[in-house]
């Protein structure tokens, strides 16, 4: 029964990577899938911004979804999706087929990454071995959210941007098979649904990723983002009404009564946003200004994702001697360090002491943050909330993502003058830094242990 514990874990760390590669991979194929297929006005941007937008705005409901329906059979629902969706990415015929097909996979993604890290928790028991099963979980995350850099450019020059979706369907027909045998099926106890609040939690969250994909495009200051994040703010208020005073709440307020939780999640969500807006920032600058191919620039990047797997063994491996806090805290600053690195870069400046250091530690922090976020933000999860506990905290990493970006890409637009875009990408690099320290800072606070009172052992009561 260990061994085929350890074996689910592996399959499931499989889908985490799909579902993770599967947000980014596509940046560096956009140039060929906008000459192929005919884009214009800048509307390859929404071959990205699509799936976010699936994926972001279901998490909460697909993560509720799994603990009400059961686990395994939403994982596996959503894999069926994810591969379906998956082979009309690789097929797709005009620019919108595409951009169709790739909010489909965003909604698979979204029924199968909460479920997929709920059924770890339901697995592993809570303490070292729960954090040891995180700790791969975590690192294959990472290694997923920057693997995007080192598979998407050469996968592209080499076989074509289709080739990038035809990846993933070897990989769901294998999850598909070994999935019903690995994979134990749990549910919640309830039974009951809040299509109300489902609703609402869909909308806000689907508004606020609608408005941070178009800030590349059309700006903080523009009607569309008022107007996107107008709509969030008062579906959110209708949500956390309805949610006070539904029987069967989608998402019980209880649940953000956790320091731990929230903290986790604030890990999670500057994790996310310092890394996705430091990718987009060196990838757009090692092409642009430092004249790399997507071949080379692939395999210079290569140290991220490998630090980013040391990095989370170093984090799970400190958690059996330390407190969550500190190595949150150490995490975020590692990622501070590094996007500060990288922002001192220049057109001269050779690899080894231009790009390499930067990406050590950006990868290495980010390691660390994916560990102790996930542990802090699980931790208090109930068995009846662990699919919700693991959607908040994906629904975190994705929305941190889309900020990232937003912010990366309207640093750069924004600081970039006479001289060329340098002053842009050092002004990229520098918001990711302080969001990063930004992130520190909160989790120093909400993550901290309770003081616990001593009891006076008799006859040792002070007296004064």
């Amino acid at each position: 029964m260990g061994v085929r514990r350890w074996q689910g874990l592996t399959l499931l760390c499989a889908a985490n990577f799909m579902v993770i590669l599967d947000s980014q991979i596509v940046l560096l194929a956009l140039p060929s899938v906008e000459r192929d297929l005919g884009f214009a006005g800048g509307g390859a941007q929404w071959v990205l911004s699509a799936y976010l937008l699936g994926f972001g705005g279901l998490l909460l409901l697909g993560g509720r979804v799994a603990d009400l329906a059961g686990r395994r059979r939403t994982f596996l629902a959503g894999t069926v999706l994810f591969l379906v969706s998956s082979l009309l990415c690789g097929l797709a015929w005009t620019g919108g087929t595409l951009i169709g097909a790739r909010v489909v996979q965003g909604v698979s993604a979204a029924l199968m990454a909460p479920s997929a890290l709920s059924i770890v928790t339901a697995t592993f028991a809570a303490g070292p071995e729960r954090n040891r099963a995180i700790a791969v979980w975590g690192s294959v995350g990472g290694f997923g959210a920057t693997a995007a850099l080192l598979v998407g450019g050469p996968l592209t020059d080499v076989l074509g941007w289709r080739a990038i979706f035809f990846l993933n369907v070897p990989v769901a027909l294998v999850l598909l098979v070994f999935g019903p045998v690995l994979l134990g099926e749990s549910r919640a106890g309830a039974r009951a649904y809040d299509p109300v609040g489902a609703l609402t939690v869909t909308l806000a969250v689907s508004a606020a990723v609608y408005g941070v994909v178009r800030v590349p495009e059309v700006g903080w200051a523009s009607a569309w983002t008022a107007a996107a994040f107008a709509v969030a703010v008062v579906a959110g208020v209708l949500f956390a009404w309805t949610e006070s005073r539904s029987a069967a709440p989608l998402v019980p307020l209880r649940t953000f009564r956790s320091r731990r939780l929230t903290g986790g999640n604030a890990v999670t969500l500057a994790a996310a946003m310092a890394v996705f807006g430091t990718s987009f920032g060196v990838t757009q600058y090692a092409q642009g200004v430092l004249e790399y191919s997507p071949l080379a620039f692939g395999f210079a990047t290569a140290v991220l994702p490998i630090m980013a797997v040391a990095g989370s063994y170093a984090a799970q491996a400190a958690l059996r001697r330390f407190a969550v806090r500190p190595v949150a805290v150490a995490g975020l600053a590692f990622m501070a360090a590094g996007c500060l690195a990288l922002g001192r870069l220049t057109a001269s400046g050779g690899y080894a002491t231009g790009l390499l250091p930067g990406l050590v530690l950006l990868g290495f922090g980010l390691g660390a943050c994916g560990v102790a976020g996930s542990v802090a933000a699980l931790a208090g999860a109930t068995g009846g909330d662990a699919g919700l506990a693991s959607g908040i905290n994906t629904a975190a990493f994705q929305l941190g993502g889309a900020f990232g970006v937003a912010v990366a890409s309207t640093a750069v637009l924004s600081w970039t003058d006479g001289t060329g875009p340098a002053a842009g990408f050092r002004a990229a690099f520098d918001a990711s830094a302080g969001i990063a320290l930004a992130g520190a800072l909160v989790a120093g606070v909400l993550l901290a242990e309770p003081a616990r009172r001593r009891v006076p052992e008799p006859g040792k009561v002070k007296v004064r």
